[in-house]
């Protein structure tokens, strides 16, 4: 399909810069069959049913933005995807300025070397010395907020807890499972009293879910690969919820892609560990989840593409032009949609 059937316009004013203050007051579109509803996330108890069951990613986010130095030449580093433990791969900026074996000085006496040159132009990085590199980057890295936020203001300590999830558990994500943002202990009380549960799987997600689709045909998108888990219990539990009539909500596109990656063709849901590039576009038929909360995603992204798939994307054109013009905010920090198809 055309890449350009995906865009449309969206008011600078609308990307949200901080986060709905408390969480869970943030703005809800309810596209649900043929309803449309603006609710709020507080909501959610009275818009799902019991027996459902929302899936969550527990990825946690590291402070992988670095700024540092090859010589007297200025270089930042945007970690994306561990290789092991002191190799990550990273998109570099000022990139002509580094070549292989190259080494970076950053803040706080933490170094690495530009071991390989990728095919697509990032680097991958090894980090020198013996501290863990979760330690080194807690040192010297910054909260890698993207690039529409970073582009208006700088990265805070403020955004050390705005940009991480209740449930963030495992590190590793270089960018937040924004969906989840919205969650609070009451409203997680609040669904568990209306007889909605909960269940975790980990999607490390990568700095490459915010580059733009570069091509003209989503046939010639390449996605980058982000690894992800889910327990072989957890699968087990998810498919015992739809045998037993109740829906598996995903909570974010990343806990989406993952339960699609991994299941089977008659939609049961299987263990699953490993990387996973699937990308979703209309045309797709969904078999793992029944419904999906989102926030409001970029024009053009692959983000739309998949919404578009679940919801049709005409009907989801029409949800976004409403949303710009009732008022709701846009991307990480945003509002949130529910679909139920």
């Amino acid at each position: 399909m055309r890449v350009d059937l995906f865009d449309f316009d969206l008011p600078p004013d609308r990307i949200a810069l901080r986060p709905a203050e408390p969480r869970d007051s943030a703005k809800l579109l309810l596209l649900d069959g043929n309803r449309k509803e603006d609710r709020t996330v507080r909501d959610l108890p009275e818009l799902l049913r019991a027996g459902d069951c929302l899936v969550f990613n527990d990825t946690r986010v590291i402070p992988a933005q670095l700024e540092g130095q090859r010589g007297e030449a200025r270089i930042g580093a945007t970690l994306h995807k561990r290789e092991d433990l002191r190799r990550w791969h990273a998109f570099i900026r000022n990139a002509k300025r580094l070549r292989v074996g190259e080494e970076i000085e950053f803040p706080a006496e933490v170094r690495a070397v530009a071991e390989a040159r990728n095919p697509d132009g990032s680097f991958l990085l090894r980090f020198l010395g013996d501290e863990p590199v979760e330690t080194l980057l807690e040192r010297a890295g910054r909260m890698p907020l993207p690039p529409y936020i970073a582009s208006k203001r700088a990265a805070d300590e403020r955004d050390r807890d705005d940009y991480q999830t209740m449930f963030a558990r495992e590190q590793g994500a270089v960018a937040a499972p924004t969906a989840a943002l919205h969650f609070t202990p009451d409203l997680m009380a609040a669904l568990a009293e209306a007889g909605i549960g909960h269940e975790t799987l980990t999607l490390h997600v990568g700095a490459g879910t915010f580059l733009p689709v570069k091509a003209e045909d989503t046939a010639d998108h390449r996605m980058h690969a982000e690894w992800g888990r889910i327990e072989a219990a957890t699968a087990e539990r998810l498919n015992a919820v739809r045998a037993s009539g109740g829906r598996v909500i995903a909570v974010g596109t990343t806990s989406l892609r993952l339960l699609e990656s991994a299941a089977t063709e008659d939609g049961r849901i299987a263990a699953f560990e490993g990387d996973t590039a699937i990308f979703i576009t209309p045309g797709y038929r969904f078999r793992a989840i029944d419904g999906l909360m989102t926030n409001f995603h970029l024009p053009k992204s692959t983000l739309f593409m998949l919404v578009s798939a679940l919801m049709g994307r005409e009907r989801m054109l029409a949800a976004y032009e409403h949303a710009i013009a009732s008022g709701y905010r846009f991307y990480s920090y945003g509002d949130a949609s529910l679909l139920l198809p």
